[in-house]
């Protein structure tokens, strides 16, 4: 895949430093492909379950095989363009190529129809075939845990109140959480319905919401026990400890590079 992968990274003329902006060439933090594809996913107005799937298309491709093979920030672009197929959220692929380019060469236009351009069009297709190869055509049975969440949460609106509901962003924290914890392979380890249980457990106890009539200390009387039996309470804290992983590390790199 080398000799198809081109040149997406910054030009030696456009390597300034920016405030606040990722140069992703230049940057050593961890996790930097798939944050590019959050960045280029929102520019490119994708909803977030699209954003959410390239991210697991992502993942999924680099658990076969080995990073050092392949350019993360190519597959990355490719992802979002079969994502949007798959999600009926259809991006043209001018535009996922103008998007990856610039995010990547900060402050540029957009390319002209010259051999670069047609080569990075070349190469995301190539790459597209390359990954529903690699993943076996397997692409439409994803399950993600947003259907779950929503519910879940349909469910715990009418237990905790509408008023302390309205009045608490439990749905908008752990939506947050969710799309968060998709910036991490660990996503792919466990079950659509756990996370999504997880990711509203960390936003009730982020604003100190408990569901009346459960216990912390019963596990027979956890909430989540009237969708799932199959989540023990080590495993329910287990993930958790996964999800909270991702600010932790974020917050680690930040201290290192600043």
């Amino acid at each position: 895949m080398k000799d198809v992968v081109i040149d997406l990274h910054v030009r030696e003329s456009n390597k300034g430093p920016r405030n606040g902006v990722t140069d992703y060439r230049k940057s050593k933090e961890i996790g930097l492909p798939v944050r590019f594809l959050f960045e280029c996913s929102i520019k490119l107005n994708q909803k977030p379950l699209t954003s959410a799937m390239a991210a697991i298309i992502f993942h999924r491709f680099f658990k076969e095989t080995d990073k050092t093979n392949y350019d993360e920030f190519l597959i990355a672009a490719s992802s979002l363009y079969l994502a949007g197929k798959l999600k009926d959220d259809p991006v043209k692929i001018r535009d996922v190529i103008n998007v990856t380019h610039n995010t990547l060469n900060r402050g540029t236009a957009p390319l002209d129809l010259d051999d670069e351009y047609w080569a990075m069009r070349d190469a995301i297709v190539q790459a597209e075939l390359l990954i529903t190869r690699m993943l076996k055509f397997d692409l439409s049975t994803v399950q993600h845990p947003h259907k779950y969440m929503l519910h879940y949460m349909k469910s715990l609106q009418g237990w905790l109140g509408t008023p302390l509901w309205n009045s608490t962003p439990i749905a908008k924290t752990a939506a947050a959480f969710l799309q968060d914890f998709h910036h991490s392979p660990e996503i792919l380890n466990y079950k659509s319905s756990h996370i999504a249980i997880c990711c509203l457990s960390l936003a009730m106890q982020t604003y100190g919401v408990q569901v009346p009539l459960t216990n912390e200390s019963d596990e027979n009387t956890h909430w989540y026990r009237a969708f799932v039996t199959d989540l023990t309470k080590a495993q329910h804290w287990e993930l958790c400890e996964k999800i909270l992983k991702i600010y932790e590390t974020a917050r680690d790199e930040h201290k290192y590079f600043n």
